[in-house]
C-alpha cells in the first residue's frame, strides 16, 4: 500500500502534469495507479488533486471560476464557434444598434488622414473598414485578434469588398503586444477587452505601444443605469439571447457565455480607474443607450 506521502510525491513529481496543465490522460494515468494499490489511497490522492487544483489562481468565464491559464483557450473556442455568425447575431442580439455604436465610436476617435492605428479584437473588420476611410491612402491600420477563425471571417469580408490597401492583420494577444514602443497614433478596441484574461496587463501595454499624444479608445457593454431597463435587459440577455443563438447559429452556450462575460466585466467608473492604472490621463467615459455600453477614452503623454 502507497504511504500518503509517496502518493502525493508521485502526484506532483512523476505526474506534474496534474497539478498544472490537469490533462485529462495524466489524471486517468495516476487515478489508475493509485486505484490499484488501494481504495483508500485514491480517495487521498483525489483530496490531494483537488486541494493542489484550489490553490491555482483563478478568473471568471462567464458566471463560472476557471484556472486563469484555461480562460484564453475556452474564450477561443467560443469566438470559433461563433466566427461566421457574429456580426449576423451582433444585429439579432442589438436589433442592429451596433452599427450606430460602432460608427459613433470612430467618428469621435479624433482620428486623422496619416494615422497609424492598431484596432485589437478587430474580429470581422467591421471597426477596421471604418477606419480606414479615416486615416486614407498614408494611414496604416493593423487589426489585431487573438482569433485566427475571427480574423479570417474579416479578412475575406473585407478583401471581397475591395478594402485591402493599407490594412494588415495579425494574430496576437493584448495582454502582450508584439509591437515596439510608441508605434501607434491610436488604439481601439470594439467590444473585446471583456475576454481578456488580465485586462489591467493589457490595458498597460496598450499604453505602451502608444506615441506620446496618442489615445485609446474601449468601446465594450457596461452597466446599465435605469433599474427598470436594466431588468429588461438581463431577460433578454438570459432569456432571449441563448434561443437566438440556438436557433441561428445551433450554439446556445456560446451566447449564453456572452451574456454573462458582460455582467463580469467592470463597469464604468471600475475601468476608468483601471485604465489611470494603467497610465492613461484626462480619461472620458461615454454612455451610449443608457449605459448598455460606454466608450472609454484615455490619452499618453
Amino acid at each position: 500500500m502507497l504511504q500518503n506521502s509517496e502518493i502525493e510525491g508521485f502526484m506532483f513529481s512523476s505526474c506534474r502534469e496534474v497539478g498544472t496543465k490537469a490533462t485529462p490522460a495524466g489524471v486517468i494515468r495516476l487515478l489508475h495507479v493509485v486505484y490499484m494499490t488501494d481504495k483508500a489511497d485514491l480517495f487521498t490522492a483525489r483530496i490531494l488533486y483537488h486541494a493542489r487544483m484550489s490553490e491555482q489562481p483563478t478568473t471568471h468565464f462567464g458566471f463560472r471560476d476557471v484556472p486563469v491559464t484555461e480562460k484564453q483557450k475556452l474564450v477561443g473556442q467560443v469566438f470559433t464557434s461563433v466566427a461566421r455568425n457574429y456580426d449576423l447575431m451582433n444585429d439579432l442580439m442589438s436589433f442592429g444598434i451596433h452599427r450606430v455604436w460602432k460608427r459613433y465610436f470612430v467618428s469621435i476617435s479624433g482620428l486623422r488622414p496619416g494615422d497609424r492605428v492598431l484596432d485589437l479584437a478587430g474580429g470581422t473588420g467591421d471597426i477596421a473598414a471604418l477606419i480606414k476611410p479615416v486615416v486614407g491612402d498614408k494611414g496604416d491600420v493593423v487589426v489585431g485578434d487573438i482569433n485566427a477563425a475571427m480574423l479570417n471571417v474579416g479578412r475575406d469580408r473585407l478583401t471581397d469588398r475591395g478594402v485591402v490597401s493599407g490594412l494588415r492583420w495579425a494574430q496576437l494577444n493584448a495582454e502582450a503586444l508584439p509591437f515596439p514602443n510608441n508605434s501607434f497614433d491610436a488604439v481601439t478596441m470594439a467590444f473585446g477587452l471583456r475576454n481578456v484574461t488580465d485586462k489591467d496587463k493589457a490595458l498597460a501595454d496598450i499604453c505602451r505601444v502608444l506615441k506620446p499624444g496618442g489615445r485609446a479608445l474601449v468601446l465594450e457593454f457596461s452597466k446599465v443605469r435605469n433599474e427598470l431597463f436594466s431588468k429588461l435587459y438581463d431577460f433578454h440577455s438570459f432569456q432571449v439571447l441563448p434561443r437566438l443563438g440556438q436557433l441561428f447559429a445551433r450554439d446556445a452556450d456560446s451566447y449564453q457565455y456572452l451574456a454573462e462575460s458582460i455582467r463580469k466585466h467592470p463597469d464604468q467608473d471600475t475601468l476608468k480607474g483601471m485604465m489611470e492604472s494603467a497610465g492613461f490621463e484626462r480619461v472620458e467615459v461615454r454612455n451610449l443607450s443608457n449605459g448598455i455600453v460606454a466608450i472609454h477614452r484615455g490619452y499618453k503623454f
